[in-house]
């Protein structure tokens, strides 16, 4: 099972503060125990909204509407994400309850979600085998 803890953006995230020197030591420690216990799968911060771009589909079939960041409401925003590989439910919560506090200054939320596995989404063996190569193809041109 997959799961992605997403951390959430605060204030100083989305104005560009970045981590101290202690919470990026305190992450790379946690981010070596995932590696060491063999489910951590990417871990990654994101700059603030700024710097990003949203797109919506406003109406169904129609022509989809580009906006530049920033955007309002940070808590609402992510600041990074951590995607594991653990066996349950309960393993995923644990690691996630290990996590430091995200931004250092008690304003951290972590919002932990299930990645969906191929075969919850696609039905057709077909379509899953499709999925399957271009993956494939994904890690090969990356090991390239």
């Amino acid at each position: 099972m997959r799961f992605m803890m997403i951390v959430k953006a605060t204030t100083d995230s989305e104005a560009g503060v970045l981590p101290s020197q202690e919470l990026i030591d305190a992450m790379q420690k946690y981010n070596e125990e995932l590696v060491k216990a063999g489910v951590l799968l990417a871990a990654d911060g994101l700059h603030s909204s700024a710097s990003a771009i949203r797109i919506s589909y406003p109406e169904p079939g129609g022509k989809p509407k580009v906006v530049d960041g920033p955007f309002t409401e940070a808590k609402e925003m992510i600041a990074g994400y951590t995607l594991i590989e653990v066996k349950s439910r309960e393993e995923a919560v644990e690691w996630a309850l290990r996590m430091p506090d995200p931004h250092g200054y008690g304003q951290g939320e972590i919002e932990l979600r299930q990645v969906f596995e191929l075969e919850e989404l696609m039905g057709d063996p077909e379509s899953i085998a499709r999925e399957e190569a271009l993956r494939k193809q994904i890690e090969e041109t990356r090991n390239a």
